[in-house]
């Protein structure tokens, strides 16, 4: 990468994971990347988002030129062992949020930084997320804001779904979609440690 470059892609969207970088004071510059998210047969939650997040920095590594560094992640909600992505439509998204509530859930989130000669550094988050009992008329609300539309579990912890989560036993930024804590670690263990990483 050039120099006035900052050296860290960010290869995602979602402007959650670019806000928790800022927040860290890490440099970056935002090149998502797109691809297949379907979980392969058989496999377990853990190692579709570890799958899928260092797929996403390798593909923004290969993008930015396979020069520098670049950040993947991915996000899954667990209940009983069925995963929950984004919702398809609303009858999904209205599916999950009434089986979340009154139960806890666990969140997955796995980081990845694909570097120069192939290096790869990865870390992965658990948290578990306890909500109250949301009653139906409370999720079509929720959804009809649009918040819920592209989160996994479809809802944002960080928005009007505080109101519905009773206890956080772990990262809250890691339920955002980038556990600080791992991706500080990481960044270190890469040299690509801001201020306060």
């Amino acid at each position: 990468m050039g120099a006035d470059l900052p050296p860290l892609v960010l290869a995602s969207a979602s402007p959650r994971r670019a806000e928790l970088l800022r927040q860290i004071g890490v440099a970056h510059r935002v090149l998502p990347v797109s691809m297949d998210e379907s979980p392969l047969p058989g496999e377990q939650p853990a190692d579709l988002v570890a799958r899928l997040a260092r797929s996403k920095a390798q593909a923004g590594q290969r993008a930015a030129g396979g020069e520098g560094w670049a950040l993947g992640a991915d996000t899954v909600v667990v209940l009983a062992g069925e995963v929950f992505g984004k919702p398809r439509d609303e009858a999904d998204g209205l599916r999950m949020l009434r089986a979340l509530g009154g139960r806890s859930h666990q969140v997955l989130t796995a980081v990845a930084l694909a570097g120069p000669q192939g290096r790869l550094e990865e870390a992965l988050n658990r948290t578990e997320v306890t909500m109250r009992t949301i009653l139906p008329a409370e999720a079509a609300a929720y959804w009809a804001s649009g918040e819920p539309c592209d989160k996994a579990g479809a809802y944002a912890i960080q928005g009007h779904a505080a109101l519905f989560i009773e206890h956080v036993a772990g990262s809250y930024s890691g339920v955002m979609g980038l556990p600080l804590f791992e991706t500080g670690q990481l960044l270190r263990r890469c040299g690509l440690a801001g201020g306060f990483a």
